[in-house]
């Protein structure tokens, strides 16, 4: 399972929940689905004091917007759909979301009922975007809509997810992040450059200069034409020992690793505004046996 992911308290009696931490979206849902197969038994709202559902006229309801989903018994119902094809439908209620130690009274969540094209075991998502319905925006009175998070290394490890404000930068490589108003939900991030085997490509910073989404919820990394397709060919350069194979869905650098005990991959680095440089996972650069990189939509 390539994501990161939370254990947090669902309900008046907390029920332990299990959910994909993702900075690219905002709306949070927990399976309510007793035919799910996450690892946890699914949220059942009848049995939280403490649950209900918004009616369909009811403010955020309407602040779904286009992810609002009808109206169900006069239950506010939500749609969401991701940018890989999955989706869920289901109720948008609230209740009591225990973090750790604290606690977040009508926390706004969808009760999903169907989901298509999850194949993970995780019992829902965490919305860490920056529009009204994240966790960020509905805890802003408290925490002042900061966050802050360190990704555990390996699956056996664990990071941190922090809200509030983080006071030290120490021990840490840190890059200015960007916010627009056109696209609320998203953070941003100015790439400038981008090494292959330790090398830089001859990319001019100017090529990203509108920003790039940071996403933790995906493990494909969209680049500016220009951009991918010299990434592209430095990286086939260092892949000539292998034979290409068909390429997979948006993926088109992909490989023949048949036969192959050990796998050798350049190595890939992003260069970021203010100096911080991350090397990256071996995971974040091939995605099954293709080139976890893609260009940008429309492209």
């Amino acid at each position: 399972m390539l994501e990161y992911v939370i254990t947090v308290g669902v309900g008046s009696l907390a029920v332990q929940q299990t959910m994909t931490m993702d900075t690219g979206s905002d709306v949070s849902w927990v399976h309510c689905n007793s035919n799910s197969t996450a690892g946890s038994p699914p949220f059942d709202p009848a049995k939280s004091a403490t649950y209900a559902a918004f009616p369909c006229g009811a403010p955020a309801c309407t602040q779904l917007g286009a992810e609002a989903n009808a109206c169900s018994n006069s239950q506010c119902q939500y749609m969401v759909r991701y940018g890989d094809g999955s989706n869920t439908t289901g109720t948008y209620g609230y209740d009591t979301l225990a973090l750790g130690s604290d606690t977040v009274k009508g926390f706004q969540f969808g009760c999903s009922r169907v989901e298509e094209g999850f194949g993970d075991k995780t019992d829902g998502l965490m919305g860490l975007g920056g529009d009204a319905q994240s966790l960020i925006s509905q805890t802003a009175a408290t925490y002042g809509r900061a966050f802050s998070y360190c990704l555990p290394p390996s699956p056996g490890s664990k990071g941190f997810l922090t809200l509030g404000v983080q006071t030290s930068t120490a021990g840490f490589a840190t890059t200015g992040m960007l916010r627009s108003e056109q696209a609320p939900t998203f953070y941003g991030v100015l790439l400038q450059g981008i090494k292959v085997g330790g090398e830089q490509l001859s990319v001019a910073p100017s090529v990203f200069s509108a920003g790039s989404v940071m996403d933790s919820g995906t493990i494909i990394t969209r680049l500016p034409p220009t951009a991918y397709t010299s990434l592209k060919t430095a990286f086939k350069d260092g892949m000539k020992q292998y034979p290409t194979a068909p390429s997979r869905s948006i993926l088109d650098t992909c490989f023949d690793f048949s036969g192959q005990d050990n796998v050798s991959i350049p190595t890939v680095a992003l260069m970021f505004d203010g100096g911080a440089v991350v090397d990256l996972d071996a995971n974040g650069i091939i995605f099954g046996s293709c080139l976890a990189f893609t260009t940008e939509p429309g492209h």
